[in-house]
């Protein structure tokens, strides 16, 4: 399998299938499409458009079969590998979880867009000053805090719902948001963040991400690019 990705610095919905499919061992071939920009003229859009019609990443290639979108592409490889339990093993927890992920896929607009991946950057002044301006910021980090809390607090941890999941793989970028923009989390939450950010397949991707060395203007709204 092909596994098309972006920046891994500053996308954060190439990472989810990435850190998944590192931390469970599925063996897959990196394509990564840098970013110039995302203009309909843009090489990213050219080239990313003839696989799918959506020209985004992550896209996941089996076979010439294309899979595009993350929650696509987790229940693809959760039925193809279920020996590995990407999802929880029982039932509720596996709703809850598919619930949370969900959530984050069509939510939380004001932490992404005040927010944004930015793996490489230290930003604790900026995202003080995001949350003394920003009530919807506030309200995404409140809501985000108390699912995490909840979920660790039926499962005990260490993990959302105990074991790694696809869920620790999709609220991975939040909790890289949260170390970059030097968020505040209560106690549970907090050591949550820590220990997923110590996955092995989620510190593969930082690890990546540092030696990029490629800062882009456009990804950057709080510095300039070097």
């Amino acid at each position: 399998m092909q596994l098309y990705i972006g920046n891994k610095n500053y996308s954060s919905w190439s990472m989810r299938p990435w850190v998944a499919m590192r931390q469970f061992g599925i063996p897959f071939e990196e394509v990564m499409v840098r970013f110039d920009s995302f203009e309909p003229d843009s090489r990213f859009k050219h080239l990313l458009a003839r696989l799918s019609p959506v020209g985004k990443v992550p896209l996941l290639v089996d076979e010439g079969f294309v899979v595009w979108d993350t929650l696509a592409i987790a229940e693809y490889l959760a039925e193809k590998f279920p020996q590995h339990a990407l999802w929880p093993r029982d039932a509720r927890a596996r709703a809850r979880a598919r619930s949370l992920c969900a959530e984050m896929h069509s939510g939380f607009g004001a932490l992404r867009s005040a927010c944004p991946m930015n793996i490489e950057a230290r930003l604790p002044e900026i995202g003080q000053r995001i949350l003394a301006e920003q009530q919807a910021v506030r309200a995404d980090l409140s809501r985000l805090a108390a699912m995490w809390t909840e979920a660790l607090a039926a499962s005990g941890g260490p993990f959302l719902f105990g074991e790694f999941s696809l869920a620790d793989a999709y609220f991975a970028p939040v909790a890289s948001r949260v170390h970059t923009y030097a968020l505040p989390l209560p106690p549970e939450a907090a050591a949550w963040a820590a220990h997923v950010l110590a996955a092995p397949g989620v510190a593969a991707w930082v690890e990546d991400a540092l030696a990029e060395r490629d800062f882009l203007d456009f990804e950057e709204p709080y510095r300039k690019a070097r």
